[in-house]
């Protein structure tokens, strides 16, 4: 099985919304997985052609949500669905991503985590360099 199909049954997200590519690594506090899905044509949060800074918020998410799933799964469980519910000191250093050449990395650091919901901070490297940070929490329910 691909990687990328492997991310997507810790995910919600399948199909080309399923952004992450690759695990790069994981314990129980984080997460970092890579992707070039921010190059493909038919990236389903293109608008005109082109893909906006702003939609680093959602890699930072899945990276959330991949974490997520596989806590779930090492504990043996399924992955919780979960519902987007707030995006803080989002800070991006770039107007766009779809002319980056290289692949992204994404991390993910757990904050907080209950029954009822989590939160993370995120950071998007390109070539090492930081081109997103920010928090994101989500609200879950059990699977």
């Amino acid at each position: 099985m691909a990687a990328t199909e492997n991310i997507a049954a810790l995910v919600p997200h399948q199909g080309r919304m399923c952004l992450l590519e690759r695990l790069l690594s994981w314990d129980a506090g984080s997460v970092v997985a890579a992707s070039r899905s921010h190059r493909n044509v038919a990236n389903p949060l293109r608008s005109g052609g082109r893909l906006s800074a702003v939609h680093l918020c959602e890699y930072g998410a899945q990276a959330m949500a991949l974490h997520g799933g596989l806590l779930a799964r090492a504990s043996g469980g399924g992955p919780a669905d979960g519902l987007l519910v707030a995006l803080r000191d989002v800070r991006l250093r770039v107007g766009r991503i779809d002319d980056l050449a290289d692949e992204l990395v994404v991390s993910a650091h757990r904050l907080q985590a209950t029954a009822a919901g989590m939160q993370y901070r995120f950071e998007v490297r390109h070539r090492d360099c930081l081109i997103a940070e920010g928090r994101v929490a989500a609200m879950t329910r059990p699977a």
